[in-house]
């Protein structure tokens, strides 16, 4: 792979960020608004989307909320950021029972920022951008390994997914020649 290509998908990761619980709109979102902002942050990842029947279908099978006059808020885009990503790794029975495990043990809004703060640590990682992964979170719970061991299976993924897309673009301009 081209040092080019690898330093431009470098510098995109050290730019990543998730919004923070505090950071998503909470004046309620209809379902393609909802989609829209989602899919902002998912625009970096060519395998992963969100669509609105993907969401509405989530509705259904009770991974969240159903909007309160076809309206999503805070709690439910988190989730929803949640799931983007983990879909691309667990089924939804395993999304389910990891969402279950977080509503015992923390409130949504310190699992969502965790989760972004981890994402985005591993990711860093994961892409070279750093040597080192941070400790995040003060303690070491059962809940936290999962979550991490989740956190990085994704996070290999985007990597070797972005190292295909790239591979795959410089064999075309390789064949052009």
């Amino acid at each position: 792979m081209k040092q080019e290509h690898k330093d431009n998908f470098k510098i995109s990761m050290a730019d990543f960020h998730l919004p923070r619980y505090h950071e998503i709109p909470n004046v309620g979102l209809y379902l393609e608004q909802t989609t829209k902002y989602i899919e902002g942050y998912l625009e970096p990842f060519h395998d992963i989307t969100i669509t609105g029947s993907m969401i509405s279908n989530y509705v259904k099978k009770g991974l969240i909320t159903n909007p309160v006059k076809k309206q999503y808020d805070r709690d439910q885009i988190a989730y929803l950021v949640f799931i983007a990503f983990a879909k691309s790794v667990l089924s939804l029975e395993n999304i389910r029972i990891l969402l279950e495990m977080q509503k015992k043990t923390y409130g949504n809004q310190r699992a969502y920022d965790y989760f972004c703060e981890e994402f985005e640590n591993i990711l860093q990682f994961v892409f070279n951008v750093k040597d080192v992964l941070d400790n995040v979170g003060g303690d070491q719970s059962d809940e936290k390994l999962i979550l991490r061991n989740t956190i990085i299976t994704i996070s290999h993924k985007l990597y070797l997914d972005q190292c295909f897309v790239i591979l795959g673009k410089e064999l075309e301009e390789h064949s052009e020649r």
